[in-house]
């Protein structure tokens, strides 16, 4: 059963994410989706991330209890989702693909459409030690 969020948590969202963002942050198709995608479609993208995430941290990081802990369940899935979109936006930087002050913009498409995958990601391996 899901406790409150501890460092444990931390870690295992840092690392789940980091291992999906890699190898996408590398695809060229993803800087190149960052230049090209229209709003819409990435607005609709950030909102599939977040019901996937929901979806999943309500069947099994909380097993379906969320009646008292509706509090901690919203918390985790914006956690898992802010950190991934750090995580993604250190490794876009490392590998000089995210244009913070030259095309803000363009930086923050990247980062919403490696996230999502890479939230997925961070949330699986959230869940691995859950009952």
């Amino acid at each position: 059963m899901a406790e409150s969020f501890n460092y444990e948590d931390l870690g295992q969202i840092f690392v789940g994410a980091f291992a999906l963002a890699v190898p996408i942050s590398f695809s060229e198709e993803a800087w190149t989706m960052g230049e090209s995608l229209p709003l819409g479609n990435l607005l609709l993208l950030l909102m599939l991330s977040i019901v996937f995430l929901s979806l999943y941290t309500y069947e099994s990081v909380f097993q379906r209890n969320v009646t008292h802990r509706i509090t901690e369940f919203i918390t985790r899935i914006i956690a898992a989702y802010l950190i991934t979109a750090v995580v993604v936006a250190l490794v876009l930087l490392c590998i000089d693909k995210l244009p913070l002050f030259e095309s803000p913009f363009i930086a923050l498409k990247r980062i919403i459409i490696i996230a999502m995958p890479a939230s997925m990601g961070a949330i699986v391996v959230d869940s691995f030690d859950k009952e």
